[in-house]
């Protein structure tokens, strides 16, 4: 019996803040995987190594967690002013399918450095030393992001000794700018899609509880901590090791999906499971971080825990960092709250892993809230780079 040999694609495995993706140039793709469609799925399931019934990704790139199972494709931009399209699929782990919904904040800052390093931007543009502007297009949500990249002798430096909590090891400093994210650019509603700052959410079968639905970065739906029965203090395994309370975490996002308008049956979550996010916040606590680093209350202005594909994340997506910083910045949100009110420009967190700073500009306009920038600091560092093999036949 005939088997079908492996065939080599150029790519790139980056860690981009506290996640790991494959990145891919879009002209090194096979050509049926150029454009969207089934053949680009099945070719990014299978390099990652899903669906896995095992949840342990042996036969692939991925890492078996929502932060590791990500696919990248970067080309020249299609957008005036912009210097690369990026374009994101979170792979499911256990199914069969690529959600292209939203964007991944930690993996936008490797897009920056890939783009230099992939010889995607315009050479003139590159310093040799000091830093470079990369304009990003972020195709999945129709937004422009701003790489801020250090270049040291006319190349992507990427150590350093910046630190961020969820790495292990320190590295250079990149400075992201999302730009008027306060729109998701598929839905075209406003930041707050039901109108108002909090809501009684409704989740049959679990209860009513308020909730801050915001589409800043990512759509997010932020619960308090307290009225779901937890401190805020908690860690991954806190969570995850109860698939019951999993469970009721994902009713509560499909409730708030429903709401959003993001869905309009309770089945369709099922092939959305990237967005929205929902999350927990609670007021400042001291606690101990997964690292066993001591995070005093004194130190952070709120507590946040965010799920990712129906798991507690080890630290804080990027995207729902814009959230979180958004809807603090915006008086009477729950989020806001839990950080004291007022109207900060810039808030830092505590997540399970430690702490993150995160900077909004939000201002009313004809009545209605919107965020005209977001900033925040990652670090990003190639870890393998050359060829990734995949079954001639598998896609």
């Amino acid at each position: 019996m005939a088997h079908a040999a492996q065939v080599k694609i150029p790519a790139t495995y980056i860690r981009g803040g506290t996640s790991k993706g494959v990145f891919f140039r879009l002209q090194d793709l096979p050509e049926r995987c150029q454009v969207p469609g089934e053949a680009r799925d099945k070719l990014f399931m299978r390099v990652i190594g899903s669906p896995d019934p095992y949840s342990a990704h042996i036969d692939g790139m991925g890492g078996a967690t929502s932060s590791t199972s990500k696919c990248v494709i970067l080309s020249k931009s299609s957008q005036p002013e912009h210097d690369v399209d990026y374009l994101y699929g979170q792979v499911s782990i256990d199914s069969a399918f690529v959600d292209w919904s939203g964007n991944c904040g930690n993996l936008s800052t490797a897009a920056g450095a890939f783009a230099i390093h992939a010889g995607l931007v315009d050479p003139a543009r590159i310093p040799q030393n000091g830093t470079c502007v990369v304009r990003i297009w972020q195709a999945n949500i129709q937004k422009t992001i701003i790489a801020h990249v250090p270049i040291t002798n006319g190349e992507v430096q990427e150590t350093g000794d910046f630190e961020l909590d969820g790495v292990t090891f320190p590295a250079a400093e990149i400075v992201l700018e999302f730009i008027d994210p306060s729109d998701d650019g598929e839905e075209g509603g406003s930041m707050f899609p039901t109108g108002n700052l909090v809501d009684d959410l409704e989740v049959p079968g679990v209860g009513t509880f308020k909730a801050t639905m915001i589409t800043a970065g990512i759509p997010t739906v932020f619960v308090n901590a307290e009225d779901i029965g937890y401190k805020g203090t908690e860690l991954r395994e806190d969570i995850n090791s109860d698939p019951a309370q999993l469970a009721r975490f994902e009713q509560i996002r499909i409730a708030g999906a429903l709401r959003m308008g993001l869905i309009k049956t309770p089945e369709e979550a099922a092939q959305r499971q990237h967005t929205p996010k929902i999350a927990f916040v609670s007021p400042p606590k001291t606690y101990q971080a997964s690292s066993g680093k001591q995070i005093e209350a004194s130190d952070v202005d709120l507590l946040v825990r965010a799920l990712s594909m129906g798991k507690l994340h080890h630290a804080m997506m990027g995207t729902c960092a814009v959230a979180i910083g958004t809807a603090a910045a915006i008086p009477g949100t729950l989020v806001n709250l839990a950080a004291g009110g007022g109207a900060p420009e810039a808030v830092r967190f505590g997540h399970p892993s430690g702490s993150l700073r995160v900077g909004a500009e939000a201002k009313q306009v004809d009545g209605q809230w919107v965020v005209t920038k977001a900033i925040m600091s990652r670090s990003a560092r190639i870890l393998m780079e050359g060829n990734v093999r995949v079954p001639g036949d598998a896609f």
